[in-house]
């Protein structure tokens, strides 16, 4: 076969390969969200949030001379969940989706110490440069240890669940929004979220 027979056949191969492609998967609304079917998970919100207009829950993490950083955000999804992987989990979790400049890649961060919050300021971090993300409170409220007393399976979240499950279900998510899971996926944190 000859150079110019050869490039034929693969200029025939590529275009077939366009012609029969798959079609992208649809991708949901954000609202939509709310009602995805995700193992051991309820959904308990799913909404947009206009550029500038994100307000920083009582009780988020995030202290009041980071709000300049919550003002610049662009308009994302922000959906919250809770996680029951096991009969005492009461794991809470964020996930933020950008409207818009997604980068293809979704970034997990951490928190520190005990945790008990989810880590708003270090979301907005990522969101900003154009990172799907998410925190957790990795399973219980507060900045102690008093959680684990008497609950092993809250301490085997606190351990490594959470943050398990939260990834598992930040990616169906980034797949159910976007069509796509991420291309790349990173893990920011420091103390307990370094482990």
């Amino acid at each position: 076969m000859n150079l110019r027979s050869f490039s034929f056949v693969l200029l025939v191969l590529a275009v077939t390969m366009v012609a029969f492609a798959p079609a992208p998967v649809a991708a949901a609304t954000c609202e939509s969200l709310k009602s995805l079917s995700l193992e051991n998970a309820t959904i308990t919100s799913a909404q947009a949030v206009a550029a500038g207009q994100f307000s920083l829950p009582e009780g988020g993490r995030g202290a009041a001379q980071e709000n300049a950083v919550f003002q610049q955000l662009p308009t994302f999804c922000r959906v919250a969940a809770t996680l029951r992987p096991s009969s005492d989990s009461d794991i809470k979790i964020e996930v933020w989706l950008p409207m818009g400049n997604w980068n293809g890649k979704y970034q997990a961060v951490g928190n520190g110490g005990w945790a008990g919050v989810i880590s708003y300021s270090a979301m907005a971090e990522a969101l900003a440069r154009g990172y799907a993300t998410s925190s957790t409170d990795t399973g219980h409220v507060g900045g102690s240890g008093s959680f684990a007393l008497g609950h092993q399976e809250k301490l085997v979240d606190f351990g490594y669940r959470s943050e398990h499950e939260m990834t598992v279900k930040s990616k169906l998510l980034i797949k159910a929004f976007y069509g796509n899971p991420p291309q790349f996926s990173y893990w920011n944190g420091c103390s307990t979220g370094g482990r």
